[in-house]
């Protein structure tokens, strides 16, 4: 009897393994720890894994030991980031990292006011509901109040403004907790969202649409199969590769919410083989959105556009290219408020 030996391809590390590899990368490779954007990238991994479902290996969070030791001293002398900092800290925590910093912390940034440094109504939210992790927060209820009133000004969503969409979502991610409670939207919120995701797909942004299909899931509603396959598409046009001179400009950000996306919906992200050191993320494939050319056809016919879809669809789809009369072919069989939202988004209204 023969010995039988096996040289087929190596085996693809597994999810656990992968989140490791790409932890390691984020934590010592891509920048320096005293860099903000190492907190801005950092905080971002943590928070995806801790809200999404990591499945991280016993010894995967010991790269951030030394860190956490300085945490204190790093929030002392770098107050102004005290977001970024209580994010990592309790994202840590909640991921498994022994050492139950977080409470104190949150409750010394509570006292010391660090929200007072806020203009941003979303960024006052964020702060809250990070004291409120560890049983510091005090409720604002009139903030909770402003929000719930721009989330459910539909008609802000209908038009091109990638900012108030983002702090659409959000807003979402703060009021349900991260989808461990019930936000409570209105029907209108809910419309707002599907309007934001039709903006995102006309775009083929597939981080706001990421994020949108999110939201709407931690409301308890099911994003449109035709965004969300186009999204699990988008996420095998990811390839990961060594960066041996350090960071780059790359579509790191793209990947984690898309994959974040992908476990809360119950499927698989996180594609491709991360090397141990530097990994570089770049999607290839992608393809422009007609969200542009729509608009720009609109202004184009002045008086003569029309808020009616009906009647609009014929003219704008023999001006469009294929591929981009396809995505908008897309766009409107997504939605059930696909006539509301171009109703707005013609701004064909008399002044």
């Amino acid at each position: 009897m023969s010995n039988v030996i096996s040289i087929g391809a190596p085996r693809r590390p597994n999810l656990a393994q992968r989140q490791s590899l790409l932890l390691e990368s984020f934590a010592r490779h891509r920048r320096r720890a005293d860099d903000v954007y190492w907190l801005k990238e950092n905080a971002e991994i943590l928070n995806v894994l801790a809200t999404g479902g990591a499945t991280l290996g016993p010894q995967a969070l010991t790269i951030y030991e030394a860190f956490y030791r300085s945490i204190e001293e790093r929030l002392r002398f770098f107050p102004q980031y005290y977001r970024f900092l209580l994010s990592i800290c309790l994202d840590l925590e909640d991921l498994g990292l022994t050492g139950g910093k977080g409470e104190a912390l949150c409750h010394w940034a509570q006292r010391s006011k660090l929200s007072a440094s806020e203009l941003s109504d979303l960024q006052r939210a964020e702060a809250e509901r990070l004291f409120a992790r560890r049983g510091a927060a005090v409720r604002d209820r009139a903030l909770e109040d402003r929000l719930r009133a721009f989330i459910c000004h539909s008609e802000t969503f209908a038009l091109p403004n990638k900012k108030a969409a983002y702090e659409l979502t959000h807003i979402v991610f703060y009021l349900s907790n991260y989808g461990s409670q019930c936000p409570g939207l209105s029907k209108s919120a809910i419309t707002s969202l599907e309007f934001a995701a039709l903006m995102a797909f006309l775009d083929q942004d597939i981080v706001l649409l990421s994020e949108v299909c999110v939201a709407l899931r931690f409301a308890g509603v099911v994003p449109s199969e035709v965004w969300e396959d186009w999204l699990t598409q988008a996420l095998g046009e990811f390839v990961l590769s060594a960066a041996p001179d350090g960071a780059v400009n790359d579509c790191y950000h793209h990947y984690l919410v898309t994959s974040w996306w992908a476990g809360i919906s119950g499927g698989a992200g996180y594609p491709g083989t991360p090397l141990r050191g530097c990994v570089e993320i770049q999607r290839y494939a992608a393809r422009k959105g007609p969200l542009r050319t729509i608009s720009e056809l609109l202004y184009d016919l002045g008086p003569a556009r029309s808020g009616n879809w009906s009647q609009m669809r014929v003219l704008l789809e023999d001006k469009l290219e294929e591929d981009q009369h396809l995505i908008l072919r897309g766009a409107a069989r997504s939605s059930a408020q696909f006539d509301a939202f171009f109703e707005g988004f013609s701004r064909a209204q008399i002044i």
